[in-house]
């Protein structure tokens, strides 16, 4: 399918073989060499800012990214462009409004950080239902994903043969995520950001190489491929089909933005930073590195169309999921030398790495909350050791079924789960991050109505898009229960979150207000400009 004869597939194998072998021995060197708690979930802040950047920008760029973008920039051009910058605006987001005032409240997960204002089990409990549900819908994609990725380069069609990438590749998640630690899985982002934006800028540079380095011949090019001509350059073409595009792609937008910014694996990474100072240097290699990623995939995107052609590229995958490798495979031309092989090989293997290191971290994300906010805080003064062993255990717990699961969808559109996501960070984290962080009358009814309130919101309004039936390109292609008018919940749910927020501080009265306001002034320098150390 990728046009390359069994030595290029050989070449694959064995470089997957030995990413995985590597990785493995070096999350065993740099995990926690023994059950302490500051080492486990935080690698005891010891990384510096750039490469604490680099894993910032690595957790952020999971493959669902890299696949899906690209493919829509390959099917839609401009919208996909839109797509991608959204993305870097999301990170914009998380560095001027959230960065700083998480890494000053939170500790070790989010309900640290929700638990600063508002002490109490039931809010650890509701962080953790809201981490876990916004995170698994992904972790699915992503291990769907690694059996139609190997499928796709390797050459074979067999279920039973997915399903086997699918469960290695999550009980690779699992040895990750239980022995690296955060350290241990931050090393396996620098390594997947260097693979993957070291790749992509050398095909990239190839494919501009192609149209003499000429973006305007690129893009007429592609437009002239697409089949859609001047559209495929105008917005619109990513949306056409629905009955309000311009509101659906404002909606889409908002769930990226605001859901990127605050899905919890990205968020706790800001915990990771030693002061202040060091969160803002992280957050601006991070930003770095995800707009070079905008322009990498950006070109490869448009390339591929340019190259291959809508009709190859939807041969492929209807969706377009493999136009970033079938640009990387274009641009060599028929015939396909050692090292351009070695290089297709380079990229095969960085998105491969991509699918692991963003599984891992997910599921140490959602361990993490499971071990630290609900059983560890059944009882104060759980000894660390303990807490550290169930933290591993917890990632066999969450990552065990999330396996099963994703063997079981992998044969349908793993897009509405990608899109429940974002929509639940959006609607219902953002609110209760924004409102906990800045909102002195914010009570701890009001973040449980929030936090409930917004997901239910996003589930009862996600089965009736037209993402989940009544399309092509549905998870359930075949059945027609799609009554709600947008692609995504965005547009509805996000302001129903904070609404549901906002309705809970007002409705108990005054005095849970002015309770609530007394609370917050007295940690509101600490949330704004974090612990003071004494001047010696």
């Amino acid at each position: 399918m990728t046009g390359f004869g069994e030595t290029a597939q050989t070449w694959s194998l064995v470089a997957f073989c030995t990413a995985v072998t590597v990785t493995l021995l070096l999350c065993v060197l740099t995990g926690p060499d023994h059950d302490d708690l500051d080492e486990f979930y935080t690698g005891y802040r010891s990384l510096s800012p750039f490469r604490n950047g680099l894993a910032i920008a690595g957790d952020y760029i999971s493959a669902a990214t890299v696949l899906t973008i690209g493919g829509v920039i390959a099917l839609c051009g401009y919208d996909g462009v839109v797509l991608a910058v959204s993305t870097l605006l999301s990170l914009l987001v998380l560095m001027f409004l959230l960065a700083e005032p998480l890494r000053n409240t939170g500790r070790f997960t989010m309900g640290d950080a929700l638990a600063r204002r508002m002490p109490g089990r039931s809010v650890r409990i509701a962080s953790c239902a809201v981490t876990i549900a916004s995170l698994v819908p992904m972790m699915l994609v992503q291990l769907a994903s690694t059996g139609q990725l190997l499928a796709f380069i390797l050459g074979f069609s067999g279920t039973a043969m997915k399903t086997g990438c699918i469960v290695g590749a999550g009980t690779l998640m699992i040895v990750y995520a239980a022995i690296g630690g955060m350290r241990g899985t931050a090393l396996l982002h620098i390594l997947k950001i260097v693979a993957l934006l070291g790749s992509g800028v050398a095909i990239a540079v190839l494919v501009l190489r192609t149209f003499d380095f000429s973006p305007a011949a690129l893009f007429g090019a592609a437009a002239h491929r697409s089949g859609a001509g001047g559209a495929f350059l105008r917005s619109g073409l990513q949306f056409a089909g629905g009955p309000h595009p311009r509101l659906d792609m404002v909606s889409t937008q908002f769930a990226i933005v605001l859901g990127g910014a605050c899905l919890p694996h990205v968020t706790m990474r800001m915990y990771t930073a030693d002061s202040a100072r060091q969160v803002r240097r992280s957050m601006s290699w991070a930003v770095s590195s995800v707009a070079l990623f905008v322009l990498v995939i950006t070109v490869i995107g448009v390339g591929a169309t340019a190259l291959v052609g809508r009709t190859g590229i939807a041969a492929g995958d209807p969706r377009g999921n493999t136009a970033y490798l079938l640009a990387s495979r274009a641009v060599f031309g028929e015939h396909v030398s050692r090292p351009e092989t070695l290089l297709f090989t380079a990229v095969t293997t960085a998105i491969f790495l991509t699918l692991l290191a963003s599984v891992a971290s997910m599921t140490l994300s959602c361990a993490n909350s499971l071990a630290h906010d609900v059983i560890a805080s059944r009882r104060s003064g759980t000894a660390p050791p303990r807490e550290a062993a169930v933290a591993r255990l917890s990632a066999v717990v969450v990552g065990a079924p999330v396996i099963v699961l994703a063997a079981l969808v992998q044969q349908r559109s793993l897009q509405p789960l990608a899109t429940l996501s974002f929509c639940l960070a959006a609607s219902a984290i953002a609110p209760a991050l924004v409102y906990s962080l800045f909102w002195r009358r914010f009570t701890r009814t009001g973040l449980l109505c929030t936090l409930v309130g917004g997901t239910a919101a996003v589930l009862v309004l996600m089965p009736g898009t037209n993402l989940v039936s009544g399309s092509p390109m549905a998870a359930f292609p075949d059945a027609h229960f799609n009554w709600f008018p947008f692609t995504t919940t965005g547009l509805v749910s996000i302001p129903l979150g904070f609404a549901f927020g906002w309705l809970g501080t007002m409705l108990p009265g005054r005095r849970a207000r002015q309770d609530a306001r007394a609370r917050y002034e007295a940690v509101e320098p600490l949330i704004l400009a974090g612990p003071q150390r004494r001047l010696p």
